[in-house]
């Protein structure tokens, strides 16, 4: 699959006390439109089948060509296109809607928020996070300091919804497991990312699979995937893994929707069986 096709899921109708969720997976570029235009397009592919909460994939409105691009596009928190299309399109769909990472004004001039905005099915804004572990790799020619133009976040954020708790992480947040434990037994952890094709084909797998594993929780992870025009090459991978670890669904490369069903009466006699969130002693 190239990163022009798009994979379409035909899931059957969700089971009773079940609750169906969506990870998009893009290749985002340096132009905020089209970037929209194709999330767009991908979370109309998700309404239609059922999705209650949508998922969209870290630096999904903007890839750049030089990673200050992002600065140039900052918006104030509840002004500004890309925070409008998020808003807009939740409403129109019904669905909550979860900005993977959305570049905001920064307290300092140069830099930006990295942050994750989730909108309900109103379209009001029901949560912030602010990225807190800022990436930064070097390896052969692959270089990456996130920041030289993010401003780090500091607040762990978890909330309540219909599909249960949530907590809010972002990529490199992922080899983190004490935020994790921070969260304090959420039901569903989001984790949009934008992992390299080096770490990702590394670790990717093995860390979404562990914070699932270790929270007894879903994991809803949307990724981006392909070669960018900035010639970065991303890992892909898009998976919602459920609370034993098992991959629901996934998609390796290219644009497209995972989609799948949470189950909290799974999660609940997973919990019963191995009541490891209970046994903990070291807090």
């Amino acid at each position: 699959m190239t990163s022009n096709e798009t994979r379409e899921t035909h899931p059957s109708a969700p089971q009773a006390g079940s609750v169906r969720v969506a990870a998009v997976q893009m290749t985002s570029g340096p132009e905020v439109e089209a970037n929209l235009q194709e999330a767009g397009r991908l979370i109309a592919i998700a309404a239609e089948q059922g999705a209650q909460l949508v998922a969209l994939p870290e630096y999904f409105p903007i890839l750049g060509l030089d990673e200050r691009d992002k600065v140039k596009v900052r918006e104030e928190q509840g002004a500004g296109p890309i925070q409008a299309f998020l808003s807009e399109t939740a409403r129109r769909h019904r669905i909550w809607l979860v900005g993977g990472s959305v570049p905001l004004v920064a307290s300092v001039p140069d830099k930006v928020r990295n942050s994750t905005l989730v909108f309900d099915d109103t379209g009001t804004l029901k949560a912030r996070y602010d990225k807190i572990h800022l990436f930064g790799f070097e390896m052969g020619t692959e270089s990456y300091s996130e920041p030289r133009t993010i401003e780090p976040g500091r607040e762990v954020v978890v909330f309540d919804s219909p599909f249960g708790r949530i907590g809010l992480s972002i990529c490199y947040d992922l080899r983190f497991p004490e935020l994790y434990r921070m969260m304090k037994d959420v039901d569903l952890i989001l984790a949009p990312s934008a992992f390299t094709e080096t770490t990702g084909k590394a670790h990717w797998e093995t860390l979404i699979r562990a914070r699932a594993i270790e929270n007894l929780a879903y994991v809803l992870a949307p990724a981006q995937g392909g070669v960018h025009a900035n010639k970065r090459e991303t890992h892909g991978n898009t998976m919602l893994v459920d609370p034993w670890g098992v991959v629901i669904d996934r998609l390796p490369r290219g644009a497209g929707v995972v989609i799948g069903d949470i189950d909290r009466e799974h999660m609940r006699r997973l919990r019963q069986s191995l009541p490891a969130l209970s046994h903990r002693t070291l807090r």
